[in-house]
């Protein structure tokens, strides 16, 4: 996962010296998050890939401005939101999905197997319990664990409370622990999983 400090670092490349290999490296530190994210509203892998290629293209354009951006990786996902629903919404014959009505699968393991030691079938369990997830507490989770996203910028980007996250990531962690008994086995997977952003 590519942290706010490293997009930094990119952005001031691209918008002060027009570095072509600064922004290559965003679209491929970036593009299969935000493509995930484009599928989850838009449930059409083209589509999502449309959205994505236009967002990279007017991030290029607007390079000289890039600077100004506060919190890159909300604004790049708020972005690919905005422009997934308004693609949505050109083409009538879709409804428009709620928040939770998202649909999306976590890919990677969010934390590292190897320094806890976890076999290959607690990891897979433990994916098969997040997978299963209602969507919206699923969408929720990924935002948090898997995109590195804070409580407040996944309920700005959800336009949901705060609390509602919190509410959310408590239903997913009771359901990921109900599925299997890993808090005593694994403390240090419990207190990854439960820890606060």
């Amino acid at each position: 996962m590519i942290t706010n400090s490293h997009i930094y670092l990119l952005l001031d490349e691209i918008a002060l010296t027009n570095c072509e290999k600064a922004y290559k490296a965003l679209f491929m530190q970036m593009h299969e998050s935000l493509t995930d994210f484009a599928r989850s509203i838009l449930k059409s892998e083209e589509d999502a890939e449309e959205v994505v290629s236009d967002f990279f293209i007017v991030i290029w354009q607007r390079r000289a401005s890039l600077r100004s951006i506060e919190n890159p990786r909300l604004y790049f996902f708020v972005s690919i939101k905005n422009a997934a629903l308004n693609k949505l919404k050109s083409n009538k014959s879709q409804q428009l999905p709620q928040g939770g009505d998202w649909q999306t699968s976590l890919k990677s393991v969010f934390f590292n197997p190897e320094e806890l030691l976890l076999s290959a079938e607690i990891v897979e369990k433990l994916m098969k319990a997040v997978n299963e997830l209602p969507p919206r507490c699923k969408i929720i989770f990924k935002l948090i664990k898997e995109e590195g996203l804070k409580y407040s910028e996944v309920a700005r980007l959800l336009e949901i409370s705060v609390k509602t996250v919190e509410a959310q990531m408590a239903i997913a962690l009771r359901r990921i622990k109900s599925h299997s008994e890993f808090k005593n086995e694994f403390p240090e997977l419990h207190s990854i999983l439960t820890k606060k952003k």
